[in-house]
């Protein structure tokens, strides 16, 4: 089959689409902390476990020729849990700044984009129908979600505004965004990259105001907890798109 009638790898932007990468950001926030924290692993056992898993979801992920629900959800979600671990690895065990991870990821971000559009004239998702445009779009996701966990430690704990705070300025952040697209014409992929950049920092916001201890600004959910309740509600997404295929477009 020639990889220009293959169908869009990726799902439809639908209500669903935002409902659960908010979800997976949240759980890839509290599954990096329950793997290094509750269970002991450290943050270098961790990363080494998560990246391995995330390079065999992706194999697959990449291998299909088709969009498929359960694997792309996948490979969403383990990259979540990476790109907070690579941050975390910078932060905590390099003692790189915030500051300078966030214009490091945002910078790594930008120059991702400018390769994929010299090299494909596009960066919309609705055409993810090779792999070399598939893998500019994974590794875009990924310095997002790096940058997103970087942005939002960085507005929730060095500018001391809380979890809930933090949440509710990215929350307006998006509404921005989505208002900008609908009434002032914002480009459609501009709008697309713009939202889903600032949905990781808002997750990992409310990951971290559901699962912290009251004293410090939490509702001591626990990260066991937390992930649970949002895995739970992910695979019932998915479970569901697979069955109803309201998120799959043919080309």
């Amino acid at each position: 089959m020639n990889e220009r009638q293959l169908w869009n790898k990726v799902p439809q932007v639908t209500i669903f689409f935002w409902i659960i990468k908010i979800m997976a950001t949240t759980v890839g926030e509290t599954a990096a902390d329950f793997l290094n924290f509750n269970l002991n692993w450290g943050l270098t056992l961790t990363t080494l476990v998560m990246t391995g898993l995330l390079l065999i979801s992706l194999f697959f992920q990449m291998s299909a020729t088709k969009y498929v629900p359960s694997m792309y959800w996948l490979a969403v979600v383990l990259i979540s849990v990476v790109g907070t671990l690579i941050t975390d690895n910078l932060v905590d065990n390099l003692g790189v700044p915030l500051e300078t991870t966030t214009i490091f990821f945002s910078l790594a971000l930008a120059m991702t984009f400018v390769a994929w559009y010299a090299s494909e004239k596009m960066l919309s998702i609705h055409s993810i129908t090779t792999k070399k445009r598939e893998a500019f779009y994974w590794l875009a996701i990924l310095f997002t979600f790096a940058l997103g966990t970087a942005a939002g430690d960085l507005v929730a704990e060095s500018l001391n505004l809380g979890y809930w705070i933090s949440a509710v300025i990215f929350a307006a952040l998006i509404g921005a965004v989505t208002l900008a697209h609908f009434r002032l014409k914002l480009n459609a992929v501009t709008a697309f990259w713009l939202a889903y950049i600032l949905t990781r920092p808002l997750g990992a916001s409310l990951g971290d105001y559901l699962s912290q201890p009251r004293s410090e600004g939490g509702l001591q959910l626990g990260t066991t907890g937390t992930s649970i309740i949002f895995i739970a509600i992910i695979l019932g997404l998915v479970l569901y798109l697979t069955k109803t295929k309201k998120d799959q477009v043919v080309l």
